[in-house]
């Protein structure tokens, strides 16, 4: 018997129908003996319906009521998924965020979660009860409730799977697990029966939206093995993995150590809309280097790829980096009215690039990876402008046009076609 935290997102629970359908996924695991705990998002397009009422009503709105108003969604959810579960004869109870209790700290709209109190869940646990707990949500200090913000649904299912010791936390959403590259782009992607948190992290930050940053840094602080599974497959089928064998579905994200076979490269991403900044001939200074990004976290601009080159007499630098296409003619705006607190001869920058990235643990132990990863871009015509690299990690900017053609390139190149890749 296990305890298991099974969370459902919004396009899982987005009809009475659909909720059924989640409803017999959760029925499985209780016939088969387990313990099981649900959380649930709002149903689809509900939570944007909920915030652009807030938004008519007054834009310059309480925060606090915006919360009010936005959680009430997976309050629904919530209900209808306990009220089905209890026609199925399995006891259940919806329970909202503050009632478990989920704690947070008091920054409305954008949450982080500081203690849940498992001592009601044990209990329900134990005497064969499956609560129903709105995701996304919990209680601040001050008595209020507040929304977790971007992916809060998927860090409340994890965070209740440490608070309870789960043996694992179930995503269900509308993909059966996590591939190799995207689909729409690589006929050939293969599903991995298992990722490494840190490959997961690397993915989810490089473009990968199978699970939020958020929850996938929960799990591994706590050690929460991830499931990612569809809630579309047959509840009743048999249980088959990736590879063909008898078990659970899906992909399971967990620590390194239990992934035996270790692949070089484990995943290929996209980041599409990326923009590329240039100063030239920037004073090389003590501070220049936040002054420069500190102007820049300070009107909200979000940088990434980073790379700077000295001038041979030390005295100057040219300092290139990213921001997304949407932000480009704000941070160029904002660079040209730093005035004297940023010294430079030149601006210059372009917009239409894109982020390709290879992933993989085993980067770690084999030489040469990234090498490869140019010869095999090379080899198709496409020129790389700039390039980052981390430790199960290489990164290189392009033009959007190769985008797609890069990615298939490297995906064959490094084997991630075959079925046991």
């Amino acid at each position: 018997m296990a305890r298991i935290v099974v969370k459902f997102g919004g396009t899982s629970v987005a009809s009475v129908e659909r909720i059924r359908q989640a409803a017999r996924h959760v029925k499985r695991e209780v016939d088969a003996g387990h313990e099981v705990i649900v959380v649930v998002s709002a149903m689809s397009g509900k939570t944007n319906e909920l915030v652009g009422w807030v938004n008519e009503a007054s834009p310059m709105h309480d925060a606090r009521e915006y919360d009010a108003v936005v959680a009430s969604g997976e309050q629904v959810t919530a209900g209808l998924m306990a009220i089905v579960l209890s026609e199925m004869g399995i006891q259940s109870r919806s329970f909202s965020g503050w009632q478990v209790p989920i704690r947070t700290d008091g920054a409305h709209g954008a949450a982080r979660i500081t203690e849940i109190d498992p001592t009601e869940l044990n209990k329900r646990l134990e005497d064969g009860w499956v609560p129903v707990i709105t995701g996304f949500q919990g209680i601040s200090p001050n008595g209020r409730v507040t929304t977790l913000g971007r992916g809060g649904s998927d860090t409340s299912a994890v965070a209740v799977a440490a608070a309870v010791k789960a043996d694992r936390c179930d995503i269900y959403t509308d993909v059966d697990g996590v591939y190799t590259t995207d689909p729409r782009i690589v006929p050939k992607a293969q599903r991995l029966t298992r990722i490494s948190f840190e490959e997961m992290l690397e993915m989810a930050s490089l473009g990968a939206k199978v699970l939020m940053i958020r929850s996938v840094e929960m799990a591994m602080a706590y050690k929460v093995p991830l499931l990612v599974r569809s809630s579309f497959d047959d509840p009743d089928a048999p249980q088959v993995a990736p590879d063909g064998t008898p078990g659970v579905p899906g992909t399971l994200v967990c620590d390194e150590d239990e992934i035996v076979e270790k692949q070089i490269v484990s995943g290929v991403t996209l980041a599409k809309a990326e923009a590329k900044i240039t100063l030239r001939d920037v004073k090389d200074n003590p501070g220049v280097a936040a002054a420069i990004f500190g102007t820049l976290a300070d009107q909200g601009i979000i940088v990434d790829m980073i790379v700077q080159n000295i001038a041979d007499d030390g005295a100057t630098t040219d300092i290139t980096f990213t921001v997304p296409d949407s932000e480009y003619d704000k941070a160029v705006k904002t660079l040209q009215n730093a005035g004297d607190r940023i010294e430079y001869a030149r601006l210059s920058g372009s917009k239409g690039g894109a982020k390709v990235s290879v992933v993989g643990v085993g980067m770690r132990s084999h030489a040469g990876v990234a090498s490869s990863m140019f010869k095999a871009l090379a080899d198709k015509g496409i020129n790389i402008q700039l390039i980052t690299t981390s430790e199960i990690k290489t990164s290189v900017l392009i033009d959007e046009q190769y985008a797609e053609l890069a990615v298939r390139a490297l995906h064959t190149y490094y084997g991630l076609d075959k079925k046991d890749a």
